[in-house]
């Protein structure tokens, strides 16, 4: 039943005309799981462009509407919010590039069609970050109040700043240096990252080169520990290929070898994995026979993964899906951090946490 379920949702992601056979029964697990996963203004914005949403049952149509309104507000929004930060950081002359939704909006894609968007994530030197943090503090941006040690273990050990919340607007933004943190086992060169942004046509903004954007989307994907957004990360990635190789007929030997400059060639490997075994995306074999095979590797993945890229809602709950879902949430922070560091940060998180509990000041 709980495969079921998904299946249904993610067959009408792919063949959106085939909306019109679905029964109101169906509807309501398409609607339910859809929000659950972030994917509902994006299925929205497929029926809609496939020209079928209009035939579609009544009851269904105000959850669509509602999905559609909220995206395109979110994505005016976003744009609207990059031209502040870009006017801030103007004065500075430096590269800022636009990363993940951010980037994906400014940039026109169609990774950004239905998409829902959080936080303005941007990647700017590591020799200028002081600079930049100060620039955006005076156009109202402030990392508010944080704990010493918080703010200690973003700014030595991690890849980005404190988030900072305009004191106005409440939007936040993350400033980073990298796309993984310097304490992290396999992170990239920032400045191959940096050499090779784009450029955005009439805008202050760049943006990561194409294969790098790809590899990103993977990498954000695989070092998280929590999948909430996953099979959204996994359209993006469906989104990005599809426009990427559709515009340069060599785009696929390069995204290969670019992840192996990078040094980040397993969460590729992963990302076209579970493209083809939950999207049923095809990945050319030449694509897939330049990254290293990992058989054992990936039957401990796919025990995780399988289970855990399905949308967290009761209809596709079991106990394999919780337990698959805790275990990637512990080891994300294996990911990030060195055993050293690893043991350090949970040892003085516990010690604080049992403090709080048991302090008589409370």
């Amino acid at each position: 039943m709980t495969v079921h379920c998904a299946r249904l949702l993610l067959d009408l992601m792919r063949a959106p005309t085939e909306a019109t056979s679905l029964s109101l029964a169906d509807w309501d697990t398409v609607l339910r799981l859809a929000r659950r996963a972030n994917l509902i203004s994006r299925l929205a914005e497929s029926l809609d462009r496939s020209g079928v949403r209009n035939a579609l049952p009544t009851p269904v149509q105000p959850h669509l509407t509602a999905a559609l309104a909220l995206s395109t507000h979110q994505r005016q929004a976003i744009v609207w919010e990059a031209r502040h930060i870009g006017t801030a950081l103007q004065p500075l002359g430096l590269p800022v590039i636009l990363l993940k939704g951010a980037g994906y909006a400014v940039a026109n894609l169609n990774a950004a069609r239905g998409r829902l968007f959080g936080d303005v994530d941007i990647l700017v030197p590591k020799s200028r970050i002081n600079e930049v943090e100060a620039a955006l503090m005076l156009h109202g941006w402030s990392t508010g109040h944080i704990d010493p040690y918080d703010n200690r273990y973003y700014r030595q050990w991690m890849h980005e700043l404190p988030p900072m919340a305009h004191l106005k607007r409440g939007t936040v933004i993350d400033v980073h240096h990298n796309i993984l943190p310097d304490s992290a086992r396999n992170t990239p060169t920032a400045a191959l990252l940096l050499q090779a942004a784009v450029a955005l046509p009439e805008n202050p903004f760049y943006v990561l080169a194409p294969c790098d954007r790809v590899i990103h989307s993977a990498t954000h994907l695989f070092h998280e520990g929590e999948l909430s957004n996953g099979l959204r990360d996994l359209f993006d990635l469906a989104d990005l290929l599809d426009e990427f190789s559709a515009e340069d007929n060599a785009f696929w030997p390069t995204l290969t070898e670019r992840a192996r400059e990078l040094g980040l060639e397993w969460p590729l490997r992963l990302a076209f994995r579970y493209l083809e075994h939950v999207l049923d995306y095809p990945i050319p074999p030449d694509a897939k026979s330049r990254l290293v095979r990992r058989p054992l590797a990936d039957l401990v993945h796919d025990a995780l993964y399988l289970p855990g890229f399905l949308p967290d809602h009761p209809l596709c709950n079991t106990p394999k899906a919780g337990i698959a879902r805790t275990i990637l949430y512990q080891r994300g922070p294996y990911l990030r951090m060195r055993p050293g560091l690893l043991v350090a940060h949970l040892g003085r998180k516990a010690f604080m946490r049992l403090y709080k509990n048991t302090s008589r000041s409370t």
